[in-house]
């Protein structure tokens, strides 16, 4: 399926595509992080922006460490 950048709410905007630069620059500044930290966090956890909004929220929480190795 296409994504549709005239789409504001459905399930265009539970995913994000770090490939769209509308898309990286839109969650980047949704969530306050730069465009890299947007990127590492989609690799780490995938696209699914409930995942990525917890996987972030955790490296804050974490005074921005980022997840413990084990």
């Amino acid at each position: 399926m296409a994504d549709n950048t005239a789409l504001a709410a459905g399930s265009d905007r539970k995913r994000i595509n770090v490939n769209q630069d509308h898309e990286l620059r839109d969650w980047s500044k949704k969530f306050g992080v730069t465009p890299e930290a947007l990127q590492a966090a989609v690799k780490a956890v995938g696209d699914r922006a409930v995942d990525v909004q917890t996987y972030l929220a955790g490296i804050a929480r974490d005074g921005g460490a980022g997840p413990a190795s084990s």
